[in-house]
């Protein structure tokens, strides 16, 4: 009853969350492929249509895919590092000279990002950390391994429940939710593609579906090689 109602549940919620922040981790390095959006999604398109009816900046049109590539790389090591050189990033203007991409609001938004991505990161390791534990007392206890079958099924059907509520309520609805309560009041955290050079880089909220798909991607690769590959990993015992 115990391994069924606690241990169990808490193994795969664990389990669950640690592969998320790792797949997380892992893209953070490349970047969530943006190159590979960026072309998928026409980008270099809505910067083209946007970027000359920006309000606040000057001169993105003439930027280069290169610079879209450099620059967006650049937002996410800042988020990654607490929001640190985020007043710093530039684009050149149409004369070479440099000039700041992001205006205040923006930089206060991503500042809120940066503190997000810490927590989710804390709570990332702590999964982590507790998985590994209850790993180890899953070795050492020889506990049965639940049938892959069970498992499979759980996470479709728990998939499958959790896809058709998001659906069902709107996806934008739950987009706007989410940042209504993840964020704090008074923050400005909606901008037109006119008054956001930030937004026309990453065609928001376009961008933010398919580094979701990539994640998703990730995790299920994680996921499917520790629940094929922890159980015969744990069967084996060192001296036997």
């Amino acid at each position: 009853m115990t391994q069924r109602f606690i241990f169990w549940p808490l193994f795969f919620t664990s389990q669950f969350l640690a592969l998320a922040w790792i797949s997380w981790v892992l893209l953070a390095q490349c970047h969530f492929a943006y190159p590979v959006g960026y072309r998928l999604l026409g980008l270099d398109q809505t910067i083209a249509r946007y970027a000359p009816h920006n309000r606040f900046k000057a001169d993105f049109e003439f930027t280069t895919p290169q610079d879209h590539w450099r620059l967006f790389g650049q937002i996410s090591d800042a988020v990654h590092a607490g929001g640190q050189g985020l007043a710093e990033i530039t684009y050149p203007l149409k004369n070479g000279q440099p000039t700041a991409l992001l205006h205040e609001a923006e930089i206060i938004h991503l500042q809120d990002v940066a503190h997000l991505v810490d927590v989710l990161y804390g709570v990332g390791m702590a999964s982590l950390a507790l998985w590994v534990v209850l790993t180890f007392i899953l070795w050492q206890r020889h506990m049965p391994w639940p049938p892959v079958h069970q498992l499979l099924r759980g996470f479709l059907v728990g998939f499958s429940m959790i896809t058709a509520a998001v659906f069902a309520i709107g996806p934008k609805v739950v987009f706007y939710w989410f940042h209504e309560h993840a964020f704090p009041g008074g923050h400005q955290w909606f901008f037109y593609y006119q008054d956001s050079l930030m937004t026309t880089l990453m065609k928001a909220p376009d961008i933010f579906a398919f580094i979701a798909v990539l994640l998703l991607a990730v995790w299920a690769i994680l996921w499917c090689a520790a629940l094929y590959g922890l159980p015969r990993l744990l069967k084996y015992h060192p001296g036997k």
